[in-house]
């Protein structure tokens, strides 16, 4: 097995939480350099990491293979395009780009150089949405009508991260959180006919969207995207409703929690949730009327790395392709035209 050199564009939370400990216990590859501007933090975790204080240092580096562009959001296609240029095969943290035309562009752009470009979406990898996936894809439901996913917290107070409070390009919440919740009701139910998109500020002294609802409409069936920063008691992750039956379920991946605290990703109990956190699920079954807690499937952001390390060497699919993170980012461009059109918009 050969390594794959890959550098990362920043050490923040996503850098030392998200990416580094993957890349760091996975022999598939090698935690190379990482860019920061001023700090020595990777270093001090990671000391045979060499740090870059340009982007253009990390770049020219023929050694690098994989570049992680996990910079802010805005800053996202100017990275991308530069480290596709370099020759480097990239990943790109969601939201992908900030419009749909950003991302066909970067699609060009790898299939000129011959690169693998990958979307960062990590949630498709949670415990709880693979348990989901499951249950709609084994039709215990019946005819499915109607789903409710959430991404709610309680954050009164505005975020530290300067960047995500200041208004323009690409922040708000339907670009953060709303990312992860279009990925997975893209995963399962595809592109949808006409797109709803509600966005407001509701936090005292909020200059940028922290309420978002955007509802899809596909034939029989309707998908509800909601999530807030003032939701103090949880409502359901996941409400699946069907001609059979229902399927209730929590957000308790445990993997954030876990990395957040410094541990490593190994282990057989890595990403599996308490027993407390099962899904309910309340439907019939020949003619018989059941109500049952679901066991949960593992969580596992390392299958995404295996799965670019895969992609990388041996030409394997994407876990995540570009074309899918392209996707999402049309569906918020048809919130946005939503909004600004206070209607419903075709998604075609």
């Amino acid at each position: 097995m050969i390594p794959v050199k890959t550098a990362i564009c920043s050490f923040g939370m996503s850098g030392r939480v998200f990416h580094a400990p993957f890349l760091h216990v996975n022999p598939g590859f090698q935690l190379y350099s990482v860019w920061e501007r001023e700090k020595n933090l990777a270093v001090a975790l990671y000391p045979s990491i060499r740090t870059c204080r340009t982007l253009e240092s990390l770049l020219e580096d023929p050694a690098v293979e994989l570049v992680i562009v996990n910079t802010p959001n805005y800053t996202h296609l100017d990275y991308a395009r530069k480290a596709l240029q370099a020759g480097k095969h990239v990943i790109v943290e969601k939201p992908f780009a900030l419009t749909e035309a950003e991302g066909l562009e970067l699609i060009a752009l790898a299939e000129k150089m011959g690169k693998k470009l990958s979307s960062f979406q990590s949630r498709r990898f949670d415990s709880d949405f693979r348990t989901v996936r499951r249950i709609v894809d084994s039709g215990v439901l019946g005819k499915i009508v109607e789903v409710e996913i959430h991404y709610d917290r309680f954050t009164p107070a505005l975020s530290p991260k300067v960047h995500k409070e200041t208004p323009g390009p690409g922040r708000g919440l339907l670009y953060d959180l709303g990312s992860h919740l279009i990925d997975q009701a893209l995963q399962l139910f595809g592109d949808p006919e006409f797109v709803f998109g509600d966005l407001s500020i509701i936090r005292d002294n909020s200059k940028v969207e922290d309420y978002m609802e955007v509802l899809l409409y596909y034939p029989g069936l309707r998908v509800r995207l909601k999530s807030s920063y003032l939701v103090r008691e949880p409502l359901p992750a996941y409400s699946v409703f069907g001609h059979n039956g229902t399927f209730i379920k929590s957000r308790a991946d445990v993997q954030e929690k876990h990395l957040l605290a410094g541990e490593l990703p190994v282990g057989e109990d890595w990403g599996v949730e308490p027993e407390s956190e099962e899904g309910l699920l309340v439907t019939e079954i020949d003619g018989k009327v059941i109500r049952e807690r679901v066991p949960t499937e593992k969580g596992s952001y390392m299958d995404y790395y295996t799965g670019i390390y895969e992609a990388i060497r041996n030409d394997a699919p994407l876990p995540v392709t570009a074309e899918q993170g392209t996707r999402v980012i049309r569906v918020i461009d048809k919130a946005y035209e939503s909004l600004r059109e206070r209607r419903v918009v075709s998604f075609r």
